[in-house]
């Protein structure tokens, strides 16, 4: 059942370490399957190098498993609320690179610096607040997705396509599984250098709206003309 689906999610989750995106089992990426709307994740705990198609957990979007002998990855409930609430939401990456990791953990955004950013983030990355400790404890995982569908309340998650979770890490959206782990990658490099030039000028400020409207939209669009997608 959706082996092409089970193949994408598969690459998409060896890219984490391929990227430097991950130590150890510190991440999972899945995939929703449009025709189905089933979602197909990493098994919980599950070296990278020893993943195989087979490994892949297929399940509704109640969280009951469809197909798959292992269980599925301890977020999986997370990427469910996303994928709920966000039917344009086809990829959800989570991840705990370093510096992007390290905003989550100041509790601070990933503020728009350059136009790096602004190709891929229409504005700053945002951090979400800490779960409370009920919260934490009626249903950590659930709640999670609760909290960052609530961040995006009236905003358009692709627009800006990922979140920090005060004291925890980040997660990252897109219409593929590669598509979440290209934004991911995205947002460790930014948050690299958001770091560096925040050491070097700590008074530094956001770039224009005129410059990010200019990156953004020329990417992203009705009228984008960046790659070779449209000829003039």
């Amino acid at each position: 059942m959706l082996l092409e689906t089970k193949q994408r999610v598969l690459k998409a989750n060896q890219l984490l370490p391929k990227y430097d995106l991950v130590r150890f089992t510190w991440g999972n990426v899945s995939e929703r399957d449009l025709d189905t709307n089933y979602i197909v994740i990493k098994p919980s705990g599950v070296k990278y190098d020893d993943l195989t198609v087979d490994h892949m957990v297929v399940l509704d979007l109640d969280g009951n498993i469809i197909e798959g002998k292992l269980n599925p990855s301890s977020d999986t409930k997370t990427h469910i609320e996303i994928y709920k609430a966000f039917p344009l939401v086809s990829g959800v990456c989570h991840v705990h690179s370093t510096y992007a990791t390290s905003y989550a953990q100041a509790g601070k955004p990933i503020r728009a610096l350059g136009t790096t950013h602004a190709d891929y983030f229409y504005g700053d990355v945002m951090c979400a607040r800490v779960l409370t400790k009920e919260e934490i404890e009626e249903d950590y995982e659930k709640n999670t997705g609760k909290l960052i569908v609530e961040s995006f309340k009236n905003k358009d998650i692709l627009a800006t396509p990922g979140i920090c979770l005060q004291g925890h890490g980040v997660f990252t959206f897109g219409k593929s599984a590669d598509e979440s782990v290209h934004n991911a990658v995205v947002i460790e490099e930014v948050a690299k250098m958001n770091s560096i030039t925040e050491s070097i000028n700590p008074d530094v400020k956001p770039i224009p709206q005129y410059l990010m409207d200019k990156h953004y939209l020329r990417k992203h669009g009705k009228n984008a003309y960046y790659g070779q997608g449209k000829k003039k």
